[in-house]
């Protein structure tokens, strides 16, 4: 009867370490989706202040760039919603990719705003 007793703990510790496992895995997953969302969004944003105060901006330039950003969250996003071994190593190579491509938006949306300093 004593062995009875005891069962029920231990199933229910199993099941409350399983449980914190899985909160711990999609709480990673539910950061890297608003990282993504918050740095694109940024830029994004960058893009459509600059283009409203400066009327001399290339706006065919500033759409592409905007393009290259909506392309970037939607792979980073397709690459966070695969699943893969070892999540955080993953996550975080998508968080560095994240950073490395949004850097890289930066300076073309840094060299659009040179021109248009250049043009007045």
């Amino acid at each position: 009867m004593a062995e009875r007793a005891e069962r029920p703990v231990l199933i229910f510790k199993k099941i409350n370490y399983l449980c914190t496992e899985l909160i711990q895995i999609d709480m990673n997953l539910r950061d890297i989706k608003k990282d993504i969302e918050y740095v694109i969004g940024a830029f994004i944003d960058d893009c459509s202040l600059f283009s409203s105060v400066n009327s001399k901006a290339d706006d065919e330039a500033l759409g592409g760039l905007l393009d290259d950003a909506v392309n970037l969250y939607n792979d980073l996003k397709d690459k966070v919603n695969m699943k893969g071994e070892g999540k955080k190593a993953y996550y975080a190579s998508v968080r560095k990719e994240l950073l490395e491509k949004t850097d890289e938006l930066y300076a073309k949306l840094s060299g659009i705003v040179k021109q248009a300093g250049k043009a007045e």
